[in-house]
């Protein structure tokens, strides 16, 4: 088909465009102690995507992902919802699911307490909310391990409980900020295939902060740059990914061009950030 057969076919043919699940605009954030951690970020998160925040440590992709949840308040700027129901506090009901750098588990409470504490909250009986629970559980592979304390859990499997938990609501958009950063190398490369198998699987909207170009070169369809503070946009990069990604993929020519070109692009903020 050509470029003019295309422009030219009946309005009715196309789909219309899907609603925007979160934008930033002109957001700065400003702490009581003079830091300007941000400085007029925009950022636009379209339904379905895989983004990486990715930037030098103190640039503020934290700041952004706790302004978003709504952990945080910008100092200037607005977010917004295009397609969520907007509660009292302005914020978009059970639509945003957060995994925390630490797992932050109840350590009185069974993995099934950790994940069932959102739904509880929401005033939903332990009994009609097991098989939900029991669900997510399975999805991050602990279904055996529901009876289990966090104390006897490994640093990899108390993530998969957070992760498990942020999911249990069946938010629109999953924040994740550094999840894996104190893990050991297997174990993360490990939970990396096993969040994009749960992308995959659920459709969530993932924004995912990171500052390894390598991780967000396997995660991503698309990966946001940003600036040293205060934190910016510095380039936003479309990322064509197979949709399979296994270890053979991490050994191939496609993800070295990819971890390259972030590489570069990463190298050329931080430089102008210092210019």
């Amino acid at each position: 088909m050509t470029d003019t057969a295309f422009a030219e076919a009946p309005a009715a043919q196309q789909a219309p465009p899907r609603r925007l699940v979160v934008t930033m605009q002109n957001v700065s954030k400003m702490f009581s102690n003079g830091t300007l951690a941000l400085k007029d970020m925009s950022l636009d998160v379209r339904p379905g995507e895989f983004i990486s925040l990715l930037g030098p440590s103190g640039c503020g992709k934290s700041t952004a992902l706790r302004i978003i949840a709504g952990l945080g308040q910008a100092s200037t700027g607005t977010i917004d919802w295009p397609s969520s129901k907007i509660n009292s506090k302005g914020l978009p009901e059970g639509d945003v699911g957060f995994v925390f750098q630490e797992p932050t588990l109840m350590p009185w409470q069974t993995v099934f307490g950790n994940v069932y504490l959102p739904l509880k909250l929401r005033g939903v009986s332990k009994s009609a909310a097991r098989e939900k629970v029991m669900e997510n559980l399975a999805s991050v592979g602990l279904a055996d391990f529901a009876e289990a304390y966090p104390r006897e859990l490994s640093g990899g499997m108390k993530m998969r409980v957070s992760i498990a938990r942020a999911l249990v609501t069946r938010p629109k958009l999953l924040l994740m900020d550094e999840p894996f950063a104190a893990l050991d190398e297997i174990t993360r490369q490990k939970l990396n295939d096993d969040v994009l198998d749960l992308w995959a699987r659920t459709g969530v909207t993932v924004i995912f902060v990171t500052h390894s170009v390598y991780e967000s070169a396997y995660l991503s369809n698309r990966i946001v740059v940003m600036r040293a503070r205060p934190g910016q946009v510095f380039s936003d990069l479309e990322i064509d990914q197979p949709a399979e990604r296994d270890s053979a993929y991490r050994t191939s020519e496609a993800y070295r061009e990819i971890c390259e070109m972030v590489s570069d692009s990463l190298q050329t903020a931080i430089h102008s950030a210092e210019s």
